[in-house]
């Protein structure tokens, strides 16, 4: 995983944490910390975890990728 897709997961968590809080406490923290939902700040912060949402769609069609455990190497 390199350092976008690191990133966009960040990104898609947050978000997600920001639905659960909507849902479940009718807390919009994006809102909130950026100014409200009309500020142009915000509508840049949703706009990048839609993104994100976007680049981590294709981690979940990506092959399933081979990584060598560090005790697998130290074993040879």
């Amino acid at each position: 995983m390199n350092s976008i897709q690191r990133i966009a997961l960040m990104l898609t968590i947050i978000g997600a944490i920001n639905w659960g809080l909507l849902a479940n406490f009718q807390i919009d923290l994006i809102s909130s910390i950026f100014g409200g939902r009309n500020d142009e700040l915000a509508k840049i912060i949703y706009g990048l975890i839609g993104a994100a949402g976007l680049v981590n769609l294709g981690l979940f069609f990506k092959q399933g990728e081979e990584y060598i455990v560090e005790s697998e190497v130290n074993k040879t």
